[in-house]
């Protein structure tokens, strides 16, 4: 049954009606929806940080979960065993994916050379684990806020050697990122921002972080990653301000530098709704721009104005969310990182594997759910109709680029009054979307 779980069976799909709590419900992994399998639309992913390392420590309390596994914290044979525990509980939950920051894999020393010492010790046995079982790396990354000395940032920072440190992690993760086939690399500017516009030279810090992009890029390309570089958008928390605090922000800051061939976004559902949007907001901004690349798969709490990274359990918002990732064509590189964390009580080993099968639960419904809007065609049809004006006549020639001012003025003369324009419909829209919500639609998927 396992070292670190051995109370802990393979979770199987047994069904709806299933009163297992260590079963799946909806998650199907072979289930063919819209052409693939859920496990091919779905994409899951393991975050190390949470799901290995965080042991439920806030500002008022210590950790209440041990994440231990058995070994000494802050040692190579607890980094060992993180390792282990981690391929166990992946091919408990049948999940395909993990994402991890450097020092989520090996402890930090405070020379750097050490470090890395140990990072290529302990990627060295994450590969050979990797060669022995199906599990892939989707994204990785370096953690560039959590040491003291980016207390302002990394590529933002006001210090040149700092900089120069955050360069040097880049650099290691790239390298581990591409020997364990990672397809991603994400850039989440944990402390990239300001405290207070008084002591900040915001175009300089700008202009700094794309530096840093480019030469990420140029490295990357070097060394023979392929895959997309992302940025994970986020407005605030840590710094008062931060520099990506949008997807349009992003998208704009990556137009500006020229970063906008290698980049697209890692959009997290808590994030976007940190920035006053919603997850189905920001996941459009990006499709849009076509720069969706990946997901955090998480939510917040609309009572709480901070990061609570809770697992998903509302079935609407992660029905939105496939809705527009399948409209955007599915995922490419990305995939559904749970970039969650279980709540503070819920601190037993059996309570990781509950979250995650809510998570795959809930988004296995929602990918259902948005595939059955997609089929049904109603809102679809209803968008395409509510700018049919624009299909023929004066509308045709705005859009063809024809129309002028005085064209457009000579039109409105002539018409002297419109008609109010067509019935939004939100009402009925949303019945579209309960009716779908709770019909029984297994053919439809």
């Amino acid at each position: 049954m396992g070292k670190y779980f051995p109370d802990i069976p393979e979770i199987k799909f047994e069904g709806s009606k299933s009163l297992n709590p260590l079963a799946f419900k909806f998650y199907d992994p072979d289930r063919v929806v819209l052409g693939k399998t859920m496990r091919e639309q779905l994409k899951f992913s393991m975050a190390w940080w949470h799901t290995l390392c965080a042991t439920g420590t806030d500002m008022f309390g210590v950790g209440t979960s041990d994440k231990s596994f058995g070994a000494e914290e802050g040692t190579m044979e607890h980094a060992r065993a993180k390792v282990d525990a981690g391929f166990e509980f992946m091919e408990k939950l049948g999940l395909d994916y993990f994402c991890a920051h450097d020092v989520d894999l090996a402890p930090e020393d405070e020379d750097i050379n050490v470090t890395n010492r140990r990072l290529d010790e302990i990627t060295d046995y994450i590969k050979e684990k990797m060669d022995s079982s199906n599990k892939k790396m989707l994204w990785g990354t370096a953690n560039l806020f959590s040491n003291p000395r980016y207390l302002n940032g990394a590529g933002s920072s006001n210090s040149a050697d700092v900089y120069a440190f955050a360069a040097a992690q880049i650099k290691t993760a790239l390298d581990f990122t591409v020997k364990l086939g990672g397809t991603g690399y994400v850039f989440w500017g944990g402390r990239e921002g300001y405290e207070t516009l008084l002591n900040t030279d915001m175009k300089f810090e700008q202009d700094n972080i794309a530096r840093l992009m480019h030469m990420a890029v140029d490295y990357g390309r070097k060394i023979g990653f392929k895959g997309d570089f992302y940025i994970e958008p986020k407005p605030k928390e840590p710094m008062k301000h931060q520099y990506d605090f949008d997807a349009a922000t992003s998208i704009e800051f990556l137009r500006r530098y020229g970063l906008e061939k290698d980049f697209k976004l890692n959009i997290e559902a808590n994030h976007a709704t940190l920035a006053g949007h919603t997850f189905q907001h920001d996941l459009r901004v990006a499709a849009d721009a076509g720069m969706l690349g990946s997901v955090d798969a998480n939510q917040g709490d609309y009572l709480l104005g901070w990061d609570t990274d809770e697992f998903p359990w509302d079935v609407y918002e992660a029905t939105f969310a496939m809705y527009e990732i399948l409209r955007a064509g599915g995922f490419k590189t990305g995939g559904l990182n749970f970039d969650a964390k279980n709540r503070r009580p819920s601190y037993a080993h059996k309570d990781m594997f509950m979250s995650f099968i809510l998570g795959m639960d809930t988004f296995a419904l929602g990918l259902i759910k948005a595939a059955s809007l997609l089929r049904d065609g109603r809102i679809g049809e209803f968008v395409n109709q509510r700018y049919a004006s624009y299909k023929d006549g004066i509308g045709k020639s705005i859009v063809e680029g024809s129309a002028t001012l005085e064209s457009l003025s000579n039109y409105a003369g002539e018409l002297a009054k419109p008609d109010l324009p067509g019935s939004g419909q939100e009402e009925y829209l949303m019945s579209v979307i309960n009716q779908i919500m709770f019909t029984n639609d297994d053919k439809l998927a």
